[in-house]
């Protein structure tokens, strides 16, 4: 029996994938899971597209998830997520976060920004959190926590207890900022 957990995490450089990346990979040691990660940055470190493949389970012997494969999407752009529904499998779960960060091509007028709704996601999955979790970091005071928030909502979802989280985040998260991060996974956590 398989009981592996692959997830993509994607978005836009300079939105938090990485960090949020190496928490859910702490997380998953911390509760005595092998974890394998991946990387692919984009162009550009701040803009780029990037994409962290991570697989965490009793024995994990590659980080590359195939088409088709994927148990959980988490998007922190609507575009990118569009780009990654491939890898989601027919039971997958797809986390999007309700954001557009133009690339290139569209700042430049060469192309137009697709119009991505919650009924476009929904016709490729029938799993699909389409949520504001911009405008919630907002709330809170600092939008560059959107990728806790969306952290959060995943870890609801996943076999990693609340401990293994918090020690996670006090790892890998600097202290003047922690409070904060944790809010903010703690409000994805209800979402």
């Amino acid at each position: 029996m398989n009981d592996n957990i692959s997830i993509i995490i994607t978005g836009v450089g300079g939105q938090g994938i990485l960090l949020a990346s190496r928490v859910l990979s702490s997380a998953a040691l911390k509760a005595g899971h092998q974890v394998k990660i991946s990387e692919t940055h984009g162009m550009a470190q701040r803009g780029g597209s990037v994409i962290t493949h991570l697989r965490y389970g009793n024995a994990v012997y590659s980080p590359m998830i195939s088409i088709g494969q994927a148990d959980y999407v988490l998007g922190f752009e609507k575009l990118e997520a569009v780009r990654c529904i491939p890898y989601l499998s027919k039971n997958g779960l797809l986390i999007i976060n309700d954001q557009e960060i133009p690339p290139l091509p569209v700042l430049l007028g060469q192309i137009i920004y697709p119009e991505i709704t919650a009924d476009s996601f929904g016709r490729s999955t029938p799993r699909l959190l389409l949520l504001k979790a911009l405008a919630k970091a907002q709330q809170m005071g600092n939008s560059r926590v959107v990728n806790m928030i969306l952290l959060g909502c995943l870890a609801q979802h996943l076999d990693i207890s609340s401990e293994h989280w918090q020690l996670a985040i006090e790892e890998c998260i600097q202290p003047k900022y922690r409070s904060l991060n944790e809010q903010a996974f703690t409000s994805g956590m209800q979402i």
